[in-house]
């Protein structure tokens, strides 16, 4: 069920990359290709094989694991930018742009560096499964670590709840609306993810399905707003190709 998750999540992100890039190479939306990109490849590097490739040729010391939540910061900063300009959240930009959103950025940033440096990351291991199973401290540190990883992209997420909220409510297209509502899924599941540490063992795989959950959601969510700005264009060039 795991790896049916992941690859199928893989599947989506690539075909809208692919979908994206001859607009891209036009120079046109560069932002959305851009997150569609980094967003592929981080569900690539949580994926066991293209992970164990790329750490191995890094080292086998599990620094792809590092790359991959930085990858993730910028994908979801980006993200954050594009949807709260998108939706004219200028309470949502303010904190991701602002101060606030800057100090959350390198305090997480900061911790994931600080408790991946203390933990025995040799050999590499997709997901650091391995590490964690090396004694008690390993384990504690990677649950802190996982926990650092998700702080700034649940910060970003519930930033732009409230307008999603708001555009929900609104009497715009219904693909604005189903955006949103996309992305505040997005948001939950991100959310949810915080509670991994307390998930039971029994119950682990809902940590994946957190985790990917989100990843669709919010690139699916992305993909309308792109569609409706798309057909909005549309059709202004069709009705006065009519008159």
């Amino acid at each position: 069920m795991i790896a049916i998750l992941q690859w199928t999540t893989l599947a989506v992100c690539g075909v809208l990359t692919l979908a994206r890039l001859p607009s891209a190479v036009r120079g046109e939306n560069r932002s959305m290709f851009s997150i569609l990109a980094l967003m592929t490849l981080a569900i690539l590097l949580s994926i066991d094989a293209p992970y164990l490739a790329v750490d191995e040729a890094l080292g086998g010391m599990n620094i792809a694991n590092l790359v991959l939540r930085f990858v993730i910061f910028a994908a979801i900063f980006f993200l954050g930018f594009r949807v709260a300009r998108g939706f004219s959240a200028h309470d949502a930009l303010r904190l991701i742009t602002g101060p606030v959103g800057i100090a959350v950025a390198a305090a997480a940033s900061a911790a994931v560096v600080a408790v991946f440096l203390m933990m025995d990351t040799a050999g590499s291991s997709a997901g650091l499964v391995a590490v964690f199973a090396k004694d008690d401290r390993n384990a504690a540190l990677v649950e802190y670590y996982g926990a650092a990883g998700r702080l700034y992209p649940a910060y970003i997420t519930l930033a732009l709840f409230p307008a999603m909220v708001r555009t929900l409510r609104s009497g715009l297209p219904v693909l604005v609306r189903s955006s949103a509502a996309l992305l505040a899924l997005g948001t939950v599941a991100i959310t949810l993810s915080l509670l991994s540490p307390i998930i039971p063992p029994s119950l682990g795989f809902m940590r994946f399905v957190f985790n990917y959950s989100a990843v669709l959601c919010l690139v699916l969510g992305l993909s309308l707003i792109w569609l409706a700005k798309a057909l909005a264009k549309r059709a202004p060039a069709k009705q006065a190709g009519m008159t």
